[in-house]
């Protein structure tokens, strides 16, 4: 069964899920949001560069949904969301020009330092931002409908899901590309690119950007969510949260966000509920596991499987092709 098909299937169970048992929908939510984000990090894992604060892109559009629903309380939710990943296409235009300079270690802290300047600022600035308190966002209408908070959460819901699908298709389709390909070869030979005639500086602006608005959805959708802003979206934890899950799912296809949130959302609810004194060394040490047995991650490793049945089943068949032709 290929992956869309099984996407689809997974995307109408979670919404089966979601409306059969409405005390999901917010663990089913957040949990995409994180996913949604591991998507964008995963962008720029491709070209073998890992970022350690692409939280700060989900806080940027996350505080401006909040201050425009402070302002012009009558804006839509959908209107809300497109400002936020407008905010942090804006911010990562200006921010990219600079970070995709560097590589490695460099690219990683650098975008960690950004991102906690930016933490910095939020919780100082409390006359305006509300400091460590956040900003409350009073729930707008959905598509010009007024909708009571359960109703509500049930389009988001449904809303979450298919821009989940639309975002993984865009970023798989991406991989795919030239551009998407340039990227790739960025981590492997930086060198023959620029010899090809390819500027590495622009390829990897590119990615940047589309990491950032990918990352920039899911701030939009968690603020709405929660009903509240704090400058912790935008913490390196959370930016740490994200590469955890990028590891975890394997950057080698855009189901791997998804895969990798499921993997850490799991662990991280069953160990809160059964060892509440040990959950982050449960996720550390499941971690350090999926590196040592699935270098790939999740993905990685169904990859693998697929094509060696696949080899398994043309080795099984070249047999009988020879004696027909004979």
């Amino acid at each position: 069964m290929k992956v869309p098909v099984l996407s689809l299937l997974a995307a109408l169970f979670t919404l089966f899920l979601g409306y059969t048992y409405s005390w999901t929908i917010t663990p089913i939510v957040i949990g995409l949001t994180y996913a949604i984000a591991a998507l964008g990090v995963s962008v720029m894992a491709r070209a073998g560069q890992i970022s350690f604060g692409h939280a700060m892109f989900a806080c940027i559009s996350a505080y401006t949904v909040a201050f425009l629903a402070k302002a012009m309380p009558g804006l839509d939710a959908l209107v809300l969301i497109l400002a936020g990943v407008v905010a942090s296409f804006v911010a990562a235009v200006v921010i990219g020009l600079f970070v995709v300079r560097y590589r490695g270690i460099f690219f990683g802290m650098l975008n960690l330092a950004l991102s906690m300047v930016l933490f910095a600022l939020l919780g100082k600035l409390y006359t305006l931002t509300g400091g460590s308190d956040g900003m409350r966002i009073v729930r707008p209408t959905m598509a010009g409908i007024v909708m009571e908070r359960e109703s509500f959460e049930r389009a988001l819901l449904m809303l979450t899901l298919v821009l989940s699908l639309v975002l993984a298709w865009w970023v798989q389709r991406y991989f795919r590309s030239g551009s998407g390909q340039a990227l790739s070869a960025i981590k492997t030979n930086e060198t023959r690119i620029e010899y090809l005639g390819f500027s590495a500086y622009f390829i990897m602006w590119k990615g940047y950007l589309l990491s950032a608005v990918v990352v920039g959805f899911s701030g939009a959708i968690l603020a709405l969510m929660q009903g509240l802003v704090t400058p912790e979206i935008g913490s390196w934890l959370r930016s740490g949260e994200f590469v955890f899950i990028t590891i975890l799912g394997g950057a080698g296809h855009a189901a791997g966000a998804f895969l990798g949130a499921v993997g850490f959302e799991s662990v991280k609810l069953v160990s809160a509920a059964y060892f509440p004194g040990l959950w982050q060394f449960l996720l550390g040490l499941t971690l350090i596991l999926v590196i040592f047995m699935f270098p790939t991650g999740f993905v990685g490793q169904i990859t693998k499987r697929i094509k060696s049945r696949e080899r398994a089943q043309r080795r099984a068949q070249a047999p009988v092709q020879v004696a027909a032709r004979n």
